[in-house]
């Protein structure tokens, strides 16, 4: 039930009426007719710029026109008053009986009132919250998680095949960092005088020894100790590193690997929390990692055989050039040809794909 529909209905018929009884000349158009809310809600519950629209054609002042159309639109039960305002706009009151009427509806209809399909089933996908699984969400991404979730909820009532998507940045540099923090709270359960979290001196020393000299300790914050904690629970002092002056043990690249899978499992457990308190179920959690590891390559394969990509050098960037700016030869995608200012680089110095190339991929 829409009582804005049903009001503009009752405008046409009074027209038609009109017309069938010669006050008004046939083959008017209504396509431009509005039935809306007034500026001001002192001035009723409905509007109409029906007589100002129409005066034209009609051949008469809009105020003449609205009179008489107002005088024929309080015969029908929905609606109590019709007044004229301005230069000829009518301001229309609803009868009791037209909200008796919606109440009936809301009764009958139950969730089901005020659905609607426009939408026609059309695919719509609605990405939201995505916040890195680096930390607990915070309130900028709950106010996201809010909007996300309550857009989606008026395009499923309105018709539209939604799916709900949070999208995973698990592929980037943040969660070698988080896997490292989490490793350094593994190792502070084991030992917290040689590992303390405040001990600039051992993290320092221990980074060097790992051969990551330039390396911070990025993440501090204690959200990371039940992580910790489960991982010392099911993997016990396998992980670590022995010595009583040194760190030996097993070298990075066979230890961060797993843990930077456990840390973001763990963290997004977390974000499913919070989001579960909010009231909030997303229907997938697509992960980066997982794009990059199944499509990139595939897709990068596609756009070459279709020579959209080849091997160049970009310009520097305008204005003042970054210090560590260099030239050097890279994998671009020809996005110049589609309307960008420049091609896009798809694969990092380290060989490690751009955020674009992972896009692609995705989309």
């Amino acid at each position: 039930m829409n009582l804005f529909r049903d009001v503009k209905a009752d405008l046409d018929r009074t027209v038609e009426t009109l017309i069938a009884e010669g006050v008004l000349p046939e083959g008017l158009d209504l396509s431009r007719v509005t039935v809306e809310p007034p500026r001001d809600p002192s001035h009723g519950d409905m509007a109409t710029n029906a007589a100002m629209l129409l005066s034209k054609p009609v051949g008469m002042k809009p105020r003449d026109l609205a009179e008489k159309l107002a005088a024929a639109l309080v015969g029908h039960d929905r609606i109590a008053t019709a007044e004229v305002a301005g230069p000829g706009f009518i301001n229309l009151r609803l009868a009791e009986t037209a909200w008796h009427d919606v109440l009936r509806a809301i009764l009958d209809l139950g969730t089901a009132y005020g659905d609607s399909d426009i939408g026609a089933r059309r695919k719509v996908n609605v990405e939201y919250v995505s916040a890195n699984p680096t930390g607990p969400l915070h309130i900028g991404h709950a106010r996201g998680a809010v909007v996300g979730d309550a857009l989606s909820g008026l395009l499923l009532k309105a018709g539209y095949d939604v799916c709900k998507e949070y999208w995973v940045n698990d592929a980037g540099s943040q969660i070698d960092s988080l896997g490292w923090a989490v490793y350094w709270r593994y190792l502070e359960i084991l030992d917290p005088k040689k590992f303390a979290i405040t001990d600039e001196a051992a993290i320092k020393s221990f980074m060097a020894a790992m051969g990551a000299p330039d390396r911070e300790l990025e993440y501090r914050g204690e959200y990371l100790i039940p992580v910790a904690q489960a991982l010392f629970e099911e993997k016990g002092d396998a992980l670590a590193v022995k010595g009583a002056d040194g760190f030996e043990g097993k070298p990075v690249d066979e230890w961060l690997p797993p843990i930077r899978l456990f840390a973001v499992e763990k963290m997004l457990d977390l974000i499913k929390e919070d989001l579960k308190v909010l009231g909030i179920d997303q229907d997938v959690f697509t992960s980066e990692r997982w794009i990059i590891e199944t499509h990139v390559d595939r897709i990068v394969a596609w756009l070459k055989d279709r020579d959209l990509i080849y091997r160049g050098i970009l310009e520097p960037p305008k204005g003042q050039k970054p210090d560590d700016w260099e030239p050097r030869e890279q994998t671009l995608f020809r996005a110049t040809q589609f309307g960008d200012d420049v091609d896009r680089p798809l694969q990092k110095s380290d060989g490690s794909w751009t955020y674009f190339a992972s896009d692609i991929a995705y989309h």
